[in-house]
């Protein structure tokens, strides 16, 4: 049994344990007392202190993402990141991959649809060394044309390799057709063919345009002190908000996300593939993560499709048809408004009578309220499971600098378990008929078009 369904079980077990531990967490969480400062440069420091373990986890968000680039050159935001810590003025890419290893750290640089991040663990011993490297890399990148060139061949030897995955192609056919020219539209890697046109001067341009104190949020959790905090601060960090980037022309500081979402209505999508179990993928535009809906939305995803084996289409779909080993429901909530989708893979021949399935339960939970049992299990493995958010330093870490980028407020940990228990069976159908619109989904659909059965589609 996987850890998941172990999980729900306990919940329904152990109701009143799990209240109990739930409020155990929220008054240990509480007593985090997170310290925020400004530093010079207007940098957004976020600091929680803990001495139980020698360590320290830095986590460095940057307002930087594919909704600052350039459509024609999507994939800069990612590469930037990557070739942060691939030689910087001072140190080699191998210099770096060697001190790091020596020092028993892990660093970190990656891009997703709504900002980039810049992350070090390191033991407290070594914080000094920790604190050098890192601002080295974040300061001082040298983005050196061999590295550039190796990483855009590496990557674009990735997507190839990925095309061959029809999770992947379904996914990434499913949001173009959502999201059309919205940057939220094409993956954060770009394509190869926008790779292709990426030079050094693009990669330079972005950097110097957002990678910029009064553009991120740092936050660190672990084994140090406020006075230590800003004693490294001073000493490694002050320089970048002292030789702040001056404006670059056709720079990217601000948003320069074009483009809208599909117009409604219905569109399916077949991708022809010779395989024998069809990805199918339906959905559409959803919600931001700053949408009050949110939580109302979460709710009733986990009834209908989130929820793992206690979710209704896998009861359904798998349980009582028989037509999949595994069916999921998701919002996905960005900065904007993100998307709702199902994926599932089955049988060729079953595809028209899973799709079905799908709608069907759809406008069931539109039309009639959920029952008390999976109100009450939906609230209790969605407040059950919020602690393990904040198990580790590393997840506190980047909680904090999310919490502060989506502006979910300071008191968010102690009033989640609040917006989801308030959710009611109202609420849920609600949400239900103002997201789930059947007739405005897109189908995509990766599969062996001569076997596809979709005569019996309901056309929705």
């Amino acid at each position: 049994m996987g850890s998941k369904q172990r999980g729900l079980k306990l919940v329904a077990r152990y109701p009143v344990l799990i209240a109990a531990f739930i409020l155990f967490f929220i008054s240990q969480a509480h007593a985090l007392e997170v310290r925020r400062e400004i530093a010079p440069g207007r940098l957004t420091v976020l600091q929680v202190e803990r001495h139980n373990l020698p360590v320290v986890r830095i986590t460095l968000l940057i307002k930087a993402s594919p909704l600052n680039e350039p459509a024609d050159k999507a994939g800069v935001a990612y590469l930037t990141s990557k070739l942060l810590d691939e030689g910087t003025a001072r140190r080699s890419s191998s210099d770096i991959s060697s001190e790091v290893e020596f020092l028993g750290a892990s660093l970190d640089a990656s891009a997703n649809s709504d900002f980039s991040s810049l992350s070090l663990s390191v033991l407290k011993k070594d914080i000094e060394k920790g604190f050098d490297l890192f601002s080295d890399v974040l300061l001082n990148p040298s983005f050196k044309q061999e590295e550039l060139a190796r990483k855009k061949e590496l990557l674009k030897g990735v997507l190839r390799q990925k095309e061959e995955d029809p999770a992947f192609v379904a996914e990434k056919t499913f949001i173009k057709e959502v999201f059309g020219s919205h940057p939220y539209g094409r993956l954060v890697e770009g394509s190869i063919e926008s790779i292709d046109k990426i030079t050094r001067d693009d990669i330079v341009r972005f950097y110097r345009s957002n990678y910029l104190p009064d553009n991120a949020i740092l936050s660190v959790v672990g084994d140090l002190t406020p006075r230590e905090l800003d004693s490294l601060l001073q000493k490694y960090l002050s320089g970048w908000s002292k030789r702040q980037h001056a404006p670059v022309a056709g720079g990217t500081s601000e948003s320069t996300a074009s483009g809208t979402a599909t117009p409604a209505g219905g569109k399916t999508v077949l991708v022809n593939k010779d395989i024998t179990q069809a990805t199918i993928i339906l959905g559409g535009l959803g919600i931001s993560r700053s949408n009050p809906d949110y939580y109302a939305a979460q709710v009733m995803n986990y009834i209908l499709g989130g929820g793992g084996f206690a979710s209704r289409l896998m009861k359904t779909v798998r349980d009582e048809m028989g037509l999949t080993y595994s069916i999921n429901s998701a919002f996905i909530g960005n900065k904007e408004p993100g998307q709702f989708e199902v994926e599932v893979q089955t049988k060729n021949e079953s595809s028209g009578a899973v799709i079905n399935e799908i709608v069907k339960e759809m406008r069931l939970i539109q039309r009639e309220p959920v029952t008390d049992q999976e109100l009450s299990d939906a609230k209790a493995y969605l407040t059950g499971s919020f602690p393990r958010r904040l198990e580790t330093s590393r997840r506190i870490a980047d909680f904090l600098a999310a919490r502060q980028f989506y502006n979910l407020g300071d008191d968010y940990i102690e009033k989640y378990p609040e917006y989801i228990n308030k959710v009611t069976k109202e609420d849920i159908m609600r949400v239900a008929a103002k997201y789930l619109t059947p007739a405005d989904y897109k189908l995509v659909i990766v599969g062996n078009e001569k076997k596809l059965d979709l005569k019996s589609v309901d056309k929705r």
